[in-house]
């Protein structure tokens, strides 16, 4: 059947979704029901979405709407005339279906399921059944592997010439922005680092929401080969490169549901440094109480996983464990982060003193298994390009042929939450001061977010100040006081 085009201002999150007026032809005609499939198409063009019928009368009988994310994937101007017609089902579901009864996929049957995927033929009911079905009935080291494999297949790839290198947390830890000192401090050291970073999957900022508070980070791919070639590295968003659509389609439901499951937590992650063009990687596993890793065995199980399957992707990986007992910064949010990251890189005495000693770490690591210099010289000479300026120069060099921005003001609601007791912090729960930070706001609002006023060692006394809330508007801030009432977030004795 012929429908005219419309786009519907509806934001469905990755997810193709057609709408039609309720009790339209459409559906008694060709046996279509809300939730049902169908194959949209004009001329060449084709797009797959999961109907939905409507009452409202913003569509005329005659219209086909469009929810933004299909209108933009469809790419056909408003007004055209489509045709539609029911789509079958995604064979793969009977290869998710195995999965659920504890069976083990093969390299072709994830080739399928990450097509499909792509390709949009996936319900967020059925896209869901695929994470969970993962999750409880865990991957194998070579599952793993034909899951990455199969998402940078379906992808762009990035190609540099010569040894490239990068670095990546497992995350989990607030105020974890290393990355944004590390890339600046290689690059000064004269290797080459593209780093494409993600968005917030289930923290209050990832590494792209904090580095777009400083700099664009959605640039073209044309763009990011000039800034790599003089400057020696970027940071961007990888998900505006196309480089691994399946694994950002993917974590659009495991977002929401809070799932990070092992196997495909290293599927993401290595699929998307060999989709970057990596060939040396290091790998930042904290270890601690709240952390995603909780013991040291735990993490060196995970770091044996991890460079296994790496060797069997063709990157050469160095898996490190490092202190995941507290934040690594004191600023949680996006722009408090930021912030953090300039004192460091511009040596301020006031700079997280943590964040700045691990950052020289892991780009001393880096830079020793490049194999650029010898075992035991990584360390100086990252420490040499931070307290020289060096990485600070190349960091603003880099900011400002990517876009830059100063989107650095705090969001005006602010609150201090005082300790009841007098002594020592001896533990902070690094969830329940995410879980804050997220409540006030962060990241879909950069200036929200938490402060630290204390860190574990300090002394406090009663009625200090230990933390401080950010919010926009009184709502929300009101939403982060009351869980920061009822849960506690520091351990004072």
């Amino acid at each position: 059947m012929k429908f005219r085009l419309k786009k519907v201002e509806i934001d469905s999150y990755k997810e193709s979704v057609a709408f039609v007026r309720r009790g339209h032809v459409i559906c008694p005609c060709l046996g279509l029901h809300p939730m049902d499939r169908v194959v949209i198409s004009w001329g060449e063009k084709r797009n797959l979405a999961v109907l939905q019928a409507v009452e409202e009368d913003f569509l005329d009988h005659k219209e086909i709407g469009l929810s933004e994310y299909a209108f933009e994937k469809f790419d056909v101007e408003e007004g055209e005339e489509v045709d539609v017609k029911p789509a079958p089902p995604p064979s793969s579901l009977d290869l998710i279906r195995k999965k659920i009864g504890g069976g083990e996929l093969s390299k072709d049957a994830f080739r399928t399921i990450v097509r499909d995927i792509v390709e949009g033929r996936y319900s967020k009911i059925e896209l869901t059944a695929f994470v969970v079905s993962c999750t409880i009935n865990r991957l194998s080291d070579e599952e793993v592997a034909y899951l990455a494999e199969a998402i940078v297949e379906a992808g762009s790839r990035l190609n540099f010439n010569g040894t490239v290198v990068d670095k990546h947390c497992i995350g989990g830890i607030p105020g974890n922005r290393t990355t944004m000192i590390v890339v600046p401090i290689v690059a000064a050291a004269g290797l080459t680092i593209p780093k494409t970073s993600s968005r917030a999957i289930t923290s209050p900022a990832g590494t792209a929401d904090t580095m777009e508070a400083l700099a664009d980070v959605e640039i073209p791919l044309e763009n990011i080969y000039n800034i790599v070639k003089k400057e020696g590295g970027c940071i961007v968003w990888g998900g505006a490169l196309d480089l691994a659509p399946a694994d950002d389609i993917i974590i659009t439901v495991e977002k929401p549901l809070n799932i990070d499951s092992e196997g495909q937590m290293i599927a993401s992650i290595l699929s998307k440094k060999v989709a970057a063009g990596s060939t040396h990687v290091v790998i930042d596993i904290p270890v601690g109480r709240t952390a995603k890793v909780a013991n040291p065995n735990d993490g060196l199980q995970l770091k044996a996983r991890f460079e296994k399957i790496a060797e069997q992707l063709g990157i050469t990986a160095k898996v490190l464990l490092t202190d995941g007992s507290q934040p690594i910064g004191r600023g949680i949010g996006p722009v408090l982060e930021a912030l953090d990251v300039l004192r460091v890189l511009q040596n301020k005495e006031d700079a997280p003193h943590y964040l700045k000693e691990k950052s020289i770490f892991l780009a001393g690591e880096l830079i020793e298994l490049s194999g650029k210099v010898s075992v035991g010289e990584g360390t100086s000479i990252a420490r040499e390009m931070l307290e020289s300026g060096k990485a600070f120069k190349k960091f603003e060099a880099i900011r400002d042929l990517q876009g830059r921005r100063d989107s650095l003001s705090l969001a005006p609601n602010h609150f201090d939450v005082c300790s009841k007791n007098s002594g020592m912090v001896s533990g902070i729960d690094n969830r329940v001061i995410a879980k804050i930070a997220k409540l006030a706001g962060a990241p879909k609002d950069k200036s929200a977010g938490v402060y630290l006023y204390k860190k574990i060692g300090d002394h406090v006394k009663r009625g200090e100040p230990i933390f401080r809330i950010y919010a926009d508007n009184d709502t929300t801030l009101g939403f982060a006081m009351d869980f920061a009432e009822k849960q506690g977030s520091f351990l004072i004795k």
